[in-house]
């Protein structure tokens, strides 16, 4: 398998498996998603607007924009989940159609928590994890709220059945 079809995969899976998530988190209430929990953040819907956040960060440098606009804060459910999906997209629309070549092509990134210069599809695994590694805290945080009907997101239960829904 190709290093472009690795990551357009990849990204699909991504851009599937937020809005497995969000079609999931919309049949709760805002209270629900805005109930503290112990986390890395304090609330699902804090949670979320972190992912978020994340995704447009690394879509800038991915880009090569570098346009991230730290002050764009969304604080209602309906906004934040639009903001998602349209990022997710996003990424995935831009994605499939680099090339083999473009994915390949190093990015320096100087952020004042740190400096880096890594190629484009590393900086898309990563946005990639971390937003899986978030969906999982949000997982853990709606069982400690009583919310426990979270759906099936495996990247494997998305390979074999993503032809079928």
């Amino acid at each position: 398998m190709s290093l472009k079809t690795l990551i357009i995969k990849s990204v699909q899976y991504n851009n599937w498996v937020v809005n497995k998530y969000l079609d999931w988190l919309s049949t709760k209430s805002e209270e629900q998603l805005n109930q503290e929990v112990p986390s890395s953040f304090p609330t699902i819907l804090k949670t979320l607007h972190h992912i978020w956040q994340t995704q447009e960060y690394w879509w800038s440098h991915i880009s090569e924009r570098n346009d991230f606009d730290f002050e764009k804060v969304f604080s209602k459910k309906d906004d934040i989940f639009n903001a998602i999906r349209k990022s997710s997209q996003t990424i995935l629309d831009y994605v499939e159609g680099l090339s083999e070549e473009d994915l390949e092509k190093n990015v320096k990134v100087e952020s004042p928590w740190f400096k880096c210069d890594f190629s484009k599809y590393e900086y898309i695994q990563h946005l990639i994890i971390h937003g899986t590694y978030h969906r999982g805290q949000i997982v853990t945080m709606g069982r400690n709220i009583g919310i426990t009907d979270a759906p099936m997101t495996d990247f494997n239960f998305w390979n074999i059945y993503k032809d079928q829904e």
